[in-house]
């Protein structure tokens, strides 16, 4: 059973940068692709980006292209976003998620994930 811990969030002002970091508890992170998603008060769960388990090809919601980038170190059996030029509307409570996968491609659906962790809540102050 493949567990998941997310770290790094925090409280940032507008403008600022947090990297989320989401470790695995195995060795073979590498066979899975990892999606980032976010939920904040009142509003339904979103995916933020994924990355493919083979040619760490990444996708990005539209809402964060140019600003967030997956990344993932599959040595280090760990998954990094960062994210710079921070806004009030981050705001959120981030999870990482896994499911196993051969492929170049990366699922944006939260239903093709098997695997979740516990999230780490990310604020932006304005």
């Amino acid at each position: 059973q493949l567990q998941l811990v997310e770290s790094g969030g925090g409280l940032v002002q507008f403008g600022g940068s947090l990297r989320l970091s989401c470790a695995a508890s195995e060795s073979t992170m590498g066979n899975y692709a990892i999606g980032w998603f976010r939920q904040a008060p009142g509003k339904e769960r979103e995916e933020v980006s994924c990355i493919s388990a083979r040619g760490g090809r990444t996708n990005y919601a539209d809402s964060v292209k140019g600003r967030f980038t997956l990344s993932r170190d599959n040595a280090k059996n760990t998954v990094y976003l960062q994210m710079n030029n921070l806004k009030p509307e981050d705001t959120a409570l981030y999870y990482c998620a896994a499911y196993f996968s051969t492929s170049f491609y990366c699922s944006g659906s939260s239903n093709t994930y098997d695997y979740w962790g516990q999230g780490t809540q990310v604020t932006v102050s304005s």
